[in-house]
């Protein structure tokens, strides 16, 4: 009797360590549940990308104005009608410039000011 009741004991314990550490086992259960929820994290991100990428899309195949602000914003695009204005800071030292900053804006039309600050493509000529 003795002897069956060893093996029994055995076989369970076999049991218990596959249960617990082998091949889908419970650790690995775990493991797998977590990066599942890490994957829908990450897809949930970029459906939302999605949308707004969509949306932009939309927008410049209808409307104008998301042309033209990224005209303004990407390629420094400045209206027939606008006046160009670029302020520069005066740098302490040569080696101490700060950005240049450039504002639009449409004297013509007073409900269309614009002043965005952008980063200047060149920098300013040196007094020598």
């Amino acid at each position: 009797m003795r002897i069956i009741i060893a093996i029994l004991v055995a076989l369970i314990l076999t049991l218990q360590y596959r249960l617990w550490f082998g091949d889908g086992g419970i650790r690995e259960v775990g493991r797998l549940r977590e990066a599942v929820a890490a994957q829908r994290a990450e897809n949930e991100q970029l459906k939302d990308r999605n949308r707004t990428l969509t949306a932009e899309v939309q927008d410049l195949k209808k409307g104008h104005t998301a042309i033209e602000e990224r005209a303004r914003t990407d390629l420094g695009m400045v209206g027939h009608d606008e006046s160009f204005y670029q302020v520069m800071n005066a740098p302490a030292n040569a080696s101490d410039r700060s950005p240049t900053h450039i504002a639009t804006h449409a004297p013509s039309q007073a409900s269309r000011q614009t002043s965005d600050e952008v980063p200047a493509k060149s920098d300013p000529p040196h007094a020598q």
